[in-house]
């Protein structure tokens, strides 16, 4: 599916939640649970997911739409720096992160999935970058994603692994394994060792 067309089924997914969320008339909610399995059928026209599937997903989220939060860690120790290889996606490698959860703050949710995905304690220390992921050159995703990247400093603890992630590991700048698209990609990596050797650059954004 084309970034455009992808865009265009998030927006009437947009207008169907919030229609579902707070319209009243039942005829007013009929033709937004239209909207909604269209956007459905838009979404599944290049996925592996029937549109009943994608539908189910949709319905699933209620209120007004807004982007999901994902967060990522760079844990950089002696110019090297701390993949995760992801196991939902063959074996490739990611940096450490994922979903900020609700009661969460950005930096906390930084640290607790380095602690679950790696076995290492990290402490925050500087928010490297604010990016919407869809402008970044990752594949297709049926939601609207803000991905926050953090630098992280290593305050101890013994590499394992978790249910998603097989291993951790680190890597040096020119040694990158093979990537998780989906999760990473290698500017990201790049940027976080450019700003760890220079701590006074601004956050990026887009």
């Amino acid at each position: 599916m084309s970034v455009s067309l992808l865009n265009w089924a998030r927006q009437i997914q947009s207008i169907a939640q919030a229609g579902l969320s707070y319209a009243q008339n039942p005829f007013d909610r009929e033709r937004y649970e239209k909207l909604m399995e269209i956007a459905a059928q838009l979404m599944a026209l290049e996925s592996l997911d029937p549109p009943e599937k994608i539908h189910a997903i949709l319905r699933a989220e209620a209120g007004y739409l807004t982007p999901k939060v994902d967060v990522r860690a760079g844990v950089i120790q002696d110019g090297r720096i701390l993949l995760v290889r992801e196991m939902l996606d063959g074996g490739r490698w990611t940096l450490p992160g994922g979903w900020v959860d609700p009661g969460d703050t950005p930096s906390s949710a930084v640290e607790r999935e380095v602690r679950e995905e790696t076995g290492y304690e990290a402490r925050a220390v500087k928010l490297v970058a604010v990016f919407d992921r869809e402008h970044q050159g990752h594949p297709p995703y049926l939601f609207s994603i803000f991905k926050l990247y953090f630098l992280c400093e290593l305050r101890g603890g013994e590499p394992r692994g978790s249910i998603e992630t097989g291993e951790s590991r680190f890597f040096g700048r020119c040694e990158i394994p093979e990537l998780s698209l989906a999760r990473t990609l290698p500017q990201h990596i790049e940027m976080l060792f450019r700003h760890y050797e220079q701590p006074d650059l601004p956050a990026e954004f887009d």
